[in-house]
């Protein structure tokens, strides 16, 4: 989640802050005022350097100060509440799509053939099983029975599940098939079993977020996202695991595996989604991201994911990290199985006010020749390790007619404007530092969320609206990178390019593109124009369709 070289800042700070922090606490009975002294320890860990005559000017307004901080924490604010302030990443003179092009209309099937084992379903693509339960040759309720088969038996293994939602699947696995044998048939997605990562809120269901102090929370409502999915026919299997709020793949009840390597981690934060996904425990899932959380877990585990733009899905029932940097999206086997799903899930709510009215066109036979497509030259030059997998892909797409274009990302101090993400996150956990129940979470090193949230206490209110400023201005220069090009290729984790785009809210697919010496899987990205979801998509299904990365299957333990 963060950057090595801003958690070594960090950490050399941090035994300074404890001591002045439990001095400033001290100071605040009568008998230890807010000293000039005080003051100036401050002023170190913020870098700053004031006269004692403005420092004495200083100590009354800081006791008010402290009394409105007091004040302001005796308001008890949700994690759902969100702040008035909006982040906006539409650039100047920026326009989108009014109109949709045309009805969604996904690439042909072709044939699909019933296998004689059941089980053979578990990789089919979201396309072919629709296409097998609308003619009626499998029921929702045969493919719900045998995926949940298959989290019982694969899932302990994996530590993928938090919660097995059984009943609800199969009531809703018997309403689809009623509804598909009358005639109703809703969507694609009628009939299909998913899963969710367990920061969407589900009704009558655990919504752990993955984390100790609230594993047995119960929010009694559903997600948008969730009664999106239930609207298009749906049927929710598990609630995933998901890294301890919002960061990795160690969660309360253990640690996520890759099922390509059972010894290792399967990233996070999405951990679950992406696992159980690739082991074809489920049909696809539901993640979400604010700094790699659906990238990273789908690069290490093989998995095909949908970053969407900022504001395309609402985030209404979701857990709170970073209200102008979460994003939730579909994490999938095949490209298009993510477009079937955003399809379902995009688009405005009346609930969360982020969220912009923009349609989603997508055209599977769009011609990779009449495409201005940009690669980060230096990024691919500079990869060490799985160089040949990168440079195979940008031939694949040679192949297939792309001009490849050389293009570099904005220059500007990137890693360090991480501090919104830190920022934002101490206010989203901020009864939980200071009730002291970030004792529970299972991660208690110097660089996980506890001593996270506690640094974040001591970013000034300045310099995180300057890192926003900074964040206006690569806003800016990221829309004249991209009137010179419809789209561009990165390699997933080389360079800035992942928090950059995080931060300017563009979307991405991440998508195999070959396995490393060790047998576990590698990937390369495709980012679009903010609010181009169809064009990335399309471009990433003629890669995919050329290889067949994605039809290689982990062998699963029980």
């Amino acid at each position: 989640m963060f950057p090595k070289s801003q958690l070594l800042s960090l950490l050399l700070i941090s035994i300074t802050i404890c001591l002045i922090f439990g001095t400033y606490i001290q100071s605040q009975s009568p008998q230890n005022p807010i000293t000039r002294e005080i003051v100036a320890g401050a002023e170190r860990l913020i870098g700053l350097n004031f006269t004692d005559a403005k420092r004495d000017s200083m100590l009354e307004g800081l006791k008010e100060q402290l009394d409105n901080y007091e004040s302001i924490r005796k308001v008890q604010l949700a994690n759902s509440v969100p702040p008035s302030i909006f982040f906006n990443p539409i650039p100047v003179g920026f326009e989108f799509e009014k109109k949709r092009k045309s009805s969604f209309k996904p690439g042909k099937q072709g044939k699909v053939v019933m296998p004689r084992d059941l089980e053979d379903l578990a990789f089919y693509s979201v396309g072919q099983l629709s296409k097998l339960i609308k003619s009626q040759k499998v029921t929702s309720e045969e493919l719900t029975k045998m995926y949940i088969k298959r989290l019982k038996k694969y899932g302990p293994k994996l530590e993928c599940v938090i919660t097995l939602t059984e009943s609800l699947a199969l009531m809703q696995a018997r309403r689809a098939d009623r509804e598909i044998a009358s005639g109703k048939y809703r969507s694609p997605l009628h009939g299909i079993p998913y899963g969710a990562k367990d920061l969407l809120a589900t009704k009558a269901t655990k919504t752990t977020w993955g984390s100790m102090p609230y594993k047995d929370q119960i929010i009694d409502e559903d997600a948008t996202v969730i009664k999106r999915l239930e609207e298009a026919g749906a049927v929710l299997v598990a609630k995933l695991t998901m890294g301890e709020l919002a960061w990795g793949d160690v969660w309360y009840g253990g640690m996520t595996r890759n099922p390509w390597n059972y010894k290792q981690g399967s990233s996070g934060s999405s951990a679950g989604s992406a696992a159980a996904t690739v082991a074809g425990l489920v049909s696809f899932s539901v993640g979400t991201e604010t700094w790699g959380s659906i990238v990273s877990p789908s690069n290490r585990c093989g998995a095909t994911g949908l970053r969407p733009t900022y504001g395309r899905v609402s985030r209404k029932g979701a857990m709170a990290l970073s209200w102008s940097m979460d994003k939730i999206g579909p994490i999938c086997r095949f490209v298009e199985d993510c477009a079937l799903v955003f399809n379902a899930i995009y688009g405005p709510d009346g609930e969360d006010q982020s969220v912009y009215d923009a349609p989603f066109n997508y055209n599977p036979d769009i011609s990779l020749s009449s495409l201005r497509i940009g690669y980060l030259k230096n990024d691919f030059d500079s990869v060490k390790q799985e160089k040949q997998n990168n440079e195979a892909a940008l031939s694949v797409l040679k192949s297939l007619g792309a001009n490849l274009i050389p293009i570099e990302l904005p220059k500007y101090p990137t890693n360090d404007l991480a501090i919104i993400l830190s920022a934002e996150a101490g206010a989203a956990f901020d009864e939980l530092t200071r009730s002291g129940t970030d004792d529970l979470l299972v991660r208690q090193i110097k660089s996980a969320w506890p001593n996270v949230f506690r640094l974040s206490r001591f970013i000034p209110a300045v310099e995180y609206i300057q890192a926003n400023r900074i964040r206006y201005l690569i806003i800016q220069d990221m829309q004249k990178l991209m009137n010179d090009v419809d789209l561009y290729v990165a390699p997933t984790f080389q360079g800035n390019n992942l928090l950059l785009t995080n931060l300017t809210g563009h979307p991405c697919v991440v998508i195999p593109n070959g396995f490393s010496k060790e047998g576990t899987p590698t990937s390369i990205t495709f980012i679009g124009r903010l609010f181009d979801e169809g064009t990335i998509l399309a471009v990433a299904k003629q890669y995919q369709d050329a290889t067949d990365f994605h039809f290689k299957h982990p062998k699963l333990e029980e």
